[in-house]
């Protein structure tokens, strides 16, 4: 039988003698049994034979003169025998006589079956030992046939299948192996054998299934130990992994390669058999392991252990030889494209992620590992920059390469896998949010997306941030981690910034707050590192990476207001290990040299050393100039809270050292019991139920050294690296301690305590900022001074001569101004000068440089704090050196003067500070400030004047106007005499009412501008605020005068809104005002600004948790006042959807402060009402009719929250000046009896709560995307008509009766240059139309606080001279202002030392007053007559059949309103559900 030619074979040629060549060998090589021919010369004629036939050609040599030897050749005894060399020598010679008889082989097959036995299974596995001593013969026979070809003849041989699997497995198992001599086999001998197989592969119409499983097996060679799971290696692991391709799986890639067409039909029917056989229980009625039910989102069955097994081996060799050979797996992608169409979710799940793995190039090895983020690396990556040369070698192994683009060669296939995002099992959508992650950050394996692909994968990767599965959010944030820092600036980053709503990076900053654990901490931690990295960039200016992460820190921050003891304890970490890591920066390594953070000469490090304290300040400065003003205000409030923390942890190390192990000599059981009790405190902080147990072990093992530790951690004396050291050592002792878990307790406690961010150490730098604003981190730098000066001055001490002495040096003149940034330096001086005078400088250069200040500092303010520092001794030598600046002020002192600001604000100043100075200059001051100033109007009203214009853009006049307001409140505060003050305060009380009742309007000859109506207003509201801090003032506020006042909540405004609110937040706070003006917050009800409207209400409950804490109805007690101010609401009206607006107050109200213990007492006091008469207008019954709308509201809203009423057994009393007893009890029957709410209220109250439950279940993925402002529907307002200008901002929808305004004919009485009527004024600032907001109710707060919990307490009612600070906000009306912590050290309330208290200006605690908290009440109604409903359950009233005598008024068709929905802000509810 003739072997067939993979070559086409040449015509013979005629024969010619001439030419021809016969072989000259005749030697014997069989012998006769008994008779063997020995071995040494059966190998010497082997060897002249193999020589010879090695140099004939096939084209000249006769064929019949090999036929002997070829008999001889193929005979057992040499094809068997014993010596390996001879049948080494045979094998050669065997081959060459197939070269020369080609193609007619003069063998029989059974022949050729036995010699390719002996070549296969023992001379070519030979070639793996390079020292066998006939090597030389196996690498000729190996040559000549792969050279040849002679190999193909294997094919024609019967059972070849099993020779095939043979020599495919030696070759794949021995090549790249070592011998036992430690040799490895030649590159050459390698190509050789490859070329053997791939003959095979060429030449056969089919591969046995067992051979196509060798090929396939050697690409699972690259697989990681245990399998492809996406699970990170263990850095210490990661050795002993490969690091390169193996050389089997080199060659079974370089077959697949060579041969596409071959292998791609027989890997087709491969993976169909391995597929079909492993996927057969998808029929099965009980595939699945155990017979166990799945959900019925998971398909009927699922697949058994076994059957998984053999699924996930298939995918995994599907990665890895896409990655390797692509194009053999054309048949094979759309068999998994059909997997991703299957009901079985495990099927889905597999092809989703094999496809996702495929595209992105990910083979067996796994993805390469995640990029490294460092946020401590110094100097930080730049977006430019290559791999850092530190940076380990890259494995090729998992280094993501895709020879082909698979979107463009399988479409279908491409764009099935993105459907993917929306499958209805979770397990589906992380592994496709992973996928994509992969795909995006390597750019489909190196070999590129279109922008369209890219874009989609980027949003759908963004949707999966707020899917409704925790798994998948985690997944997403989880994906973004593979992105190295390059790729989220260049890949995510155009999709939009963290500051754009919907983006990538927006979505994910949102997770910071999301009510899964594992997803918040993933996305802080994530975000944190990313800003860390970029602050190089930052710093640089980058407006790509500005954009993308500028808004990073402030969202962190923001998460601050949750007020949730698990993310608080987050956001300590992320702030100390990735926003500013304690490493930063590590030190530099020996002979290297220092440079910049930021690429360029940093104006403070330029110097030759590397200074890390100076770096780590500048770190610092870029984080608080990142900061937007809420996170601003959350960041300076978590500062703030260190000395409280630092005393704290100072008072519990003392104690601990007290207990001394548990060993004491004397009074064991108070020391012990005073132990427990700091350990109680203190972990009312952490959210771990067991961190009291954890301080108690911390003190039983009394380590003095660790003490010492937690002391130089706390301690203001110590500088950074110190700080630093310690804790570090700190932690490594506990941890290598008996109890470890420990540090997990007290490591949050000594980040709050330590002095870490705020370091003398960081001062010097943050000093030198503040005078060069290098980079634009000065006003950042003043800004932290300014905190520092106010919050912990002591760290200023070392300090302090170096501010003077620059004071000193820029000090203006009358005709040289100073750089206006050296106002903040002197605001900060001002305030250390209020707590130590003793260090005040008291030379006279300084003296007169104050005096310069306030003469001609720019802006005008700093003369404010220059007389503060120059009266901060308060002795003999300042006043005279008040008097000497009262007298060269008064000089030439007129309106317009030069420098006429800084005189009238140092007069203001002197006139709260030094009242005996300015006593008798007073007639000039009063006609300056008020007839001059406040009655005068100089600038022209236009109709195109705006309501309100920045600080920056205040003019002249209206700054004068401040300043001169801000005179008469310091000129009474200053008041000793409490007679006198109420006296000259009249004149006063009356202009600053009239400015808020007149909408800033005082002047009668000429129209004041908007924006200066607005300001005065504001700032008119305000300073009633503060003067009522005192008692004596407070009384002079009438209930009218209160109910005016009340109504700046409703301001046209929204900055006089929000900076009236936020002052009344503050003094309320600070326990300053008496807790009648906690009514005024709950006319927020309608404020359409949806954060602002959140806050307040978070507010609200912080103060609601804590009075019941305290065990004060305070909150409860307000009712009667609610309703007394309610029912004197210009809006108020008996029509039922006016009474529908005002139970949105009520209800307001409701959801804040009702809890099921206190509802009966609510109750109580609603009904209390209804039994008075109104003090304010006895005739009316206002007030009666809201205290049945009240009672209706509350049973309604039992009813809602299934709560248990109680009545309340006691009595309350109610405020003297707003209620009257009644004349009789027949009177008091009669109101009992009577229903004044009309008929359809209560439909209208089930509407409402039908609202707010309708809103409630309806979630969104973003909390912030919930934020609507709602609008509440303007109503004709029963007071006469103003006049109305053509451009007054428009209130919400009126009713068909309400008529158009005509202008009056007397223009300059108007209050507003866009006058309206007083409701219509009232409503703009909360109308807009399309908008609602509903309520969320106090079972669902989100447990942020905005405000400290200092117990109200007035004033002294004596002028107190640390006031002088008091005034800082008032620069600023529109900032909002947070709270003091008033607590420095336990054991006081746990409200009361809340962390999160917001610190915005500290003053001096001043003199308690001994005034009384609430007015006189009025006495209860007779005992006699009873109202009927006296313990009666609210729940089981019944409605009462309305009397004849109401009858039901007519029904009017409202025209189109505006929604007036309360927004229900569930700021707890963190796992949001995607669509």
């Amino acid at each position: 039988m003739a072997p067939r030619r993979s070559a086409a074979e040449e015509p013979e040629e005629p024969e010619q003698d001439d030419r021809t060549v016969t072989l000259q060998f005749n030697d014997a090589l069989t012998w006769r049994p008994g008779k063997p021919i020995p071995i040494d010369q059966l190998l010497k004629r082997l060897d002249r034979l193999s020589k010879e036939l090695g140099e004939m050609e096939q084209d000249v040599v006769d064929p019949d003169s090999l036929t002997k030897v070829a008999k001889e050749l193929i005979s057992h005894q040499l094809l068997n025998h014993k010596d390996r060399g001879v049948r080494a020598y045979v094998a050669c010679c065997v081959a060459d006589i197939l070269r020369l008889c080609a193609p007619n082989a003069p063998f029989t097959m059974l022949q050729i079956k036995d010699f390719f036995n002996l070549s296969l299974t023992n001379l070519i596995p030979a070639l793996f030992d390079p020292s066998n001593s006939y090597n030389n013969q196996h690498r000729y026979l190996l040559s000549s046939l792969a050279e040849i070809k002679s190999i193909v003849l294997l094919l024609e041989v019967d059972g070849h299948e099993n020779l095939m699997l043979h020599l495919f497995s030696k070759i794949f198992d021995g090549v790249g192996t070592k011998s036992i001599s430690g040799e490895q086999v030649a590159k050459d001998v390698e190509f050789t054998m490859q070329e053997l197989l791939g003959a095979l592969i060429d030449e056969a119409v089919t591969l046995p299934a067992s051979v196509i499983d060798v090929i396939m097996a050697q690409f699972l060679r690259a697989a990681a130990p245990g399998g492809h799971d996406h699970v990170p290696i263990d850095g210490n692991q990661a050795t002993l992994l490969l690091k390169e391709e193996p050389e089997a799986y080199q060659m079974a890639k370089s077959l697949c390669q060579q041969y596409p067409e071959k292998m791609a039909r027989f890997v087709s029917q491969y993976f169909s058999d391995v597929i079909v056989d492993s996927t057969g229980f998808a029929g099965r009625p009980n595939g699945n392991k155990d017979g166990e039910d799945l959900d019925d989102d998971e398909g009927p069955t699922g697949p058994s252990e076994s059957d998984l097994r053999e699924l996930k081996k298939a995918h995994n060799l599907i990665r890895e030889v896409w990655k390797a050979a692509p194009m053999i797996l054309q048949n094979v992608v759309p068999q998994i494209d059909a997997e991703l169409s299957a009901d079985n979710v495990h099927l889905r799940q597999l092809a989703t992620e094999t496809l996702g793995d495929m595209i992105s190039g990910i083979g067996a090895a796994g993805p390469p590992p995640p990029p490294t983020l460092d946020p401590a690396a110094y100097p930080p990556l730049k977006v430019d920059d290559e791999e850092r040369t530190d940076a380990p070698a890259g494995n090729i192994l998992t280094t993501p390469m895709s020879a082909i683009s698979f979107s463009q060669t399988h479409s279908t296939t491409f764009h099935n896998f993105i459907s993917r995002k929306n499958d209805k099992a979770p397990a589906i959508r992380a592994a496709w949010t992973s996928a994509v992650g992969y795909i995006v950050s390597t750019s489909a394996g190196g070999i590129g997306l279109s922008r369209e692909d890219e874009t989609a994968l980027v949003q759908g990767l963004g949707e999966k941030l707020s899917d409704n599965d925790e798994k998948v959010r985690l997944a997403a944030v989880r994906a973004i981690e593979s992105f190295r820092f390059q790729d989220v600036i260049s890949k995510l980053a155009p999709n939009g910034g963290v500051g754009k709503e919907g983006s990538v990076l927006s979505t994910l900053a949102d997770r910071c707050r999301d009510r899964k654990p594992a997803v918040r901490v993933a996305a802080m931690s994530l975000l944190g590192k990313l800003w860390a990295v970029g602050t190089g960039e930052l710093l640089a200016g980058n407006e790509t990476v500005a954009a993308a992460l500028g808004g990073v820190p402030s969202r962190i921050f923001n998460a601050f207001y949750a007020n949730d003891l698990e993310l608080n304890v987050l956001l300590d970490r992320v702030i100390y290990e990735c926003l500013v890591p304690l490493a930063y920066p590590p030190p530099p390594k020996k002979g290297s040299k220092s440079t910049n953070s930021n690429g360029n000469s940093q104006s403070q490090s330029a110097a030759t050393a590397f200074d890390q304290d100076a770096i780590r300040a500048e770190r610092i400065l870029l984080l608080v100039r990142s900061l937007e003003p809420g996170a601003k205000k959350a960041f300076f409030a978590m500062q703030a809270r260190q000395p409280q923390f630092a005393q704290a942890l100072s008072t519990y190390i003392k104690h601990c050292d007290m207990y001394n192990g548990g060993v004491m000599d004397e009074e064991a059981e108070k020391k012990t019991s005073n132990l427990n009790k700091i350990a109680q405190y203190i972990s009312q902080f952490l959210p771990d139920v067991k961190s009291k147990q954890d301080l108690l072990k911390f003190a039983k093992a009394n380590d003095r050294r660790n003490y010492n530790l937690v002391k130089y951690v706390t301690g203001q004396e110590h500088d950074f690296k110190t700080v630093h050291k310690a804790l570090r050592e700190l932690i490594k002792r506990i941890q290598t301690s008996k109890d470890p878990p420990v540090m997990d307790t007290l490591l949050p406690l000594l980040y709050r305590s330590g002095c870490i961010m705020f370091n003398r150490s960081h001062l010097s730098t943050i000093m030198d900022y503040s005078k060069s604003d290098t980079g634009g981190l000065g006003a950042a730098a003043h800004e932290i001074l300014n905190e520092i000066s106010q919050r912990n001055p002591d760290l200023f001490k070392t300090h302090i001569g170096q501010l003077c002495k620059d004071l000193v040096d820029q000090a203006p003149t009358s005709k040289r101004e100073n750089d206006p940034v050296v106002a903040e330096t002197l605001k900060a001086c001002s305030t250390y000068a209020r707590k130590y005078p003793k260090d005040v400088p008291v030379e006279r250069d300084f003296t007169q440089t104050m005096i310069s200040y306030a003469l001609y500092g720019q802006p005008a303010r700093a003369a404010k704090y220059a007389v503060n520092i120059l009266l901060s001794k308060k002795d003999e030598k300042s006043m005279l050196s008040a008097t000497d600046l009262l007298q060269r002020t008064m000089k030439d002192w007129s309106y317009g003067s030069t420098h006429f600001l800084n005189k009238l604000a140092a007069v203001s100043q002197l006139e709260l500070l030094a009242p005996k100075v300015t006593e008798e200059a007073e007639d000039r001051i009063l006609n300056m400030t008020v007839q001059n100033i406040l009655l005068d109007v100089r600038t022209d009203a236009s109709e195109h004047d705006p309501s309100w214009v920045s600080d920056a853009d205040l003019d002249e006049e209206c700054q004068a106007k401040c300043l001169a307001l801000k005179t008469l409140a310091n000129r009474l505060r200053s008041m000793e005499d409490v007679a006198e003050a109420k006296e000259k305060a009249k004149p006063v009380w009356k202009l600053f009412m009239k400015l808020v009742q007149k909408d800033g309007e005082i002047c009668k000859a000429k129209q004041t501008p908007k924006h200066h109506r607005s300001r005065l207003r504001l700032l008119a509201a305000q300073l009633l605020l503060k003067l009522c801090t005192k008692k004596h003032f407070d009384d002079l506020l009438s209930p009218e005068d209160f109910d005016a006042l009340a109504f700046t909540t409703q301001d046209a405004v929204s900055e006089v809104r929000h900076g009236f609110v936020q002052k009344l937040q503050k003094y309320l706070a600070d326990g300053k005002l008496r807790s009648r003006y906690y009514t005024i917050v709950f006319l927020m009800a309608f404020e359409p600004n949806a954060e602002f409207k959140q806050r307040t209400e978070t507010w609200i409950r912080s103060r609601a948790r804590h009075f019941e804490s305290l065990k004060q109805p305070v909150l409860e007690a307000i009712m009667a006042r609610l309703l007394s101010l309610l029912a004197h609401h210009p809006d108020y009206s008996t029509e039922v959807d006016n009474l529908a607006d005002h139970a949105r107050y009520l209800l307001f109200y409701i959801s804040l402060v009702a809890t099921e213990s206190n509802l009966g007492l609510i109750y109580k006091y609603a009904e209390r009402v209804k039994q008075t008469q109104d003090a304010i207008d006895v005739q009316s019954d206002k007030h009666r009719v809201l205290s049945d709308l009240v009672q209706s509201v509350i049973r309604k809203w039992q009813e809602k929250k299934n709560w248990v009423f109680s009545a309340y057994p006691g009595k309350v009393g109610l405020p003297l000046g707003l209620c009257l007893a009644l004349k009789s009890h027949n009177e008091a029957q009669e109101i009992a009896e009577r229903q004044y709410i009309p008929e359809g209220m209560d439909d209208k109250l089930d509407e409402l709560l039908r609202a707010i439950e309708r809103k409630k279940k309806r979630r969104t993925a973003d909390d912030r995307a919930e934020a609507h402002p709602a609008s509440k529907k303007a109503k004709v307002s029963p007071k006469v008509a103003q006049p109305k200008e053509p451009k007054a901002p428009k209130s919400a929808t009126r009713r068909a009766s309400l008529k158009a305004r005509k202008p009056t004919t007397k223009p300059k009485k108007s209050s507003s240059s866009s006058a309206m009527n007083d409701a219509d004024r009232r409503r703009s600032g909360r109308s807009n139309a399309n908008r609602s907001y509903i309520e969320r109710d106090s079972s669902e707060d989100d447990q942020e606080m905005l405000g400290g919990v200092a117990e109200w307490e007035y004033m002294s009612q004596s002028g107190s001279d640390n006031d002088e600070e008091d005034d800082d906000g008032d620069d600023s009306p529109a900032e909002e202002t947070g709270n003091k912590e008033t607590s420095t050290a336990p054991p006081r309330d746990a409200e009361e030392e809340s962390e999160l208290s917001e610190p915005e200006e500290v003053s001096e605690p001043e003199e308690e007053g001994e005034g009384e908290e609430e007015e006189k009440e009025v006495s209860p109604p007779p005992t006699r007559a009873p109202n009927g409903r006296k313990g009666r359950s609210a729940a089981a009233t019944k409605a009462k059949p309305k009397p004849k005598a109401v009858p039901k008024p007519k029904a009017v068709k409202p025209a189109a309103r505006s929604t007036r929905a309360r927004k229900k802000a569930d700021e707890d509810e963190m796992d949001e559900e995607g669509d």
